[in-house]
């Protein structure tokens, strides 16, 4: 059996925090909440479940402070959540049955990180994340945005768990302004940096800089391969944003280059023949998304509907649309299948039951 340690890093939490540490106590042998900075009442609401609570001035470096967070443990491994994160029972129940049969021979263990949920909590949008590592191996976060720890050695892949329940409504520019500051301090972004830049940079809806930023990053050969796939797809959508279309196309077709493509690549070039109305290069995506091999453990970012739900909706109106209707009607008796709750079945459901 091993000992695991919570390690948190938190600022004004107050809404969440409990959800987060009832969720997961069961599991942990001791709590490390490291606050940056809260006005509210987080501290007051940690120290119910840890004495170990600490201050870590807000340097503008997430890394900075996780590694401090991790300084503080004890047990034999570290492990992070957000205070927006939460494991269910089910879940928690795996982590403790790892953790009782477990001999400590695990350098790091991913787990997978659910960071989008459907209605009926279903995921929609996953991947592994490094989630615990040991303690004397010395792992160490990187990155003041978006940061990450290179793990080696033993790494073991686990079929937990964890969910991101955000309540945030707002996307804020604190990640934004911390790269530009970084920027105007002449610190050299990384790959992973430039990477995360552009897409701070897309959703704030500066287009243009972050093509160029994308650009930029797939120029590099130091990116990672599924950073790259994605790099081409974010650069698309700022495209189509900007009204050019036929470059956006371009870009989703680089993104085939690094390897054999995803069903969130096929299902976006599918979209952009429906879009166009030309229906048979759609199908032929959409059905390609279907055969598409998930790679949930290749470290990049999972939609699962993708690969499933979304390219037979499409499908289903594509082969109506060229007045395959058999066609059609498999497709979308497949689709309820996958999600029996989904409102483009239920709405199409509608549409074959006007049809008979």
């Amino acid at each position: 059996m091993v000992t695991i340690s919570l390690c948190m890093i938190v600022r004004d939490e107050e809404a969440v925090l409990a959800r987060c540490l009832d969720s997961v106590r069961e599991a942990v042998d001791e709590m490390v909440i490291v606050d940056t900075g809260s006005l509210d009442r987080t501290k007051e609401i940690a120290s119910l479940y840890t004495e170990k609570v600490y201050d870590f001035p807000w340097i503008d470096d997430f890394a900075a402070a996780r590694n401090a967070s991790f300084s503080r443990a004890g047990m034999d491994y570290c492990m992070w959540l957000d205070a927006d994160d939460v494991m269910t029972k089910g879940e928690r129940d795996r982590l403790i049955a790892w953790k009782e049969q477990a001999d400590g021979s695990a350098d790091a263990v991913m787990m997978k990180y659910a960071a989008g949920m459907d209605e009926e909590g279903r995921e929609t949008f996953c991947y592994y994340r490094e989630r615990l590592v040991r303690r004397d191996r010395g792992f160490r976060w990187k990155g003041r945005v978006h940061e990450a720890m290179e793990v080696h050695g033993n790494v073991e892949y686990l079929d937990i768990r964890v969910e991101h329940r955000s309540r945030k409504k707002i996307y804020g520019d604190r990640n934004l302004k911390i790269y530009e500051r970084m920027r105007t301090e002449g610190e050299v972004l990384s790959a992973r940096d430039l990477f995360y830049y552009g897409r701070e940079l897309y959703y704030h809806g500066r287009y243009e800089e972050a093509v160029g930023c994308f650009l930029f990053f797939l120029d590099r050969k130091d990116g990672f391969l599924e950073n790259q796939v994605e790099a081409c797809r974010f650069a698309s959508y700022c495209l189509y944003a900007l009204g050019k279309e036929e470059k956006a196309l371009q870009y989703l077709y680089r993104g085939l280059m690094y390897r054999a493509p995803g069903g969130e690549l096929c299902c976006d070039l599918g979209k952009h023949y429906a879009d166009r109305r030309d229906f048979e290069q759609a199908a032929f995506w959409y059905e390609a998304a279907l055969r598409a091999r998930r790679r949930d453990q290749g470290g990049g970012f999972v939609q699962e509907e993708c690969y499933g739900y979304i390219p037979c909706v499409q499908l289903s109106v594509c082969y109506s649309q060229m007045g395959e209707m058999e066609k059609a009607y498999v497709c979308h008796k497949m689709a309820g299948n996958y999600k029996p709750y989904g409102r483009e079945y239920l709405k199409n459901e509608e549409y074959f039951h006007n049809m008979e």
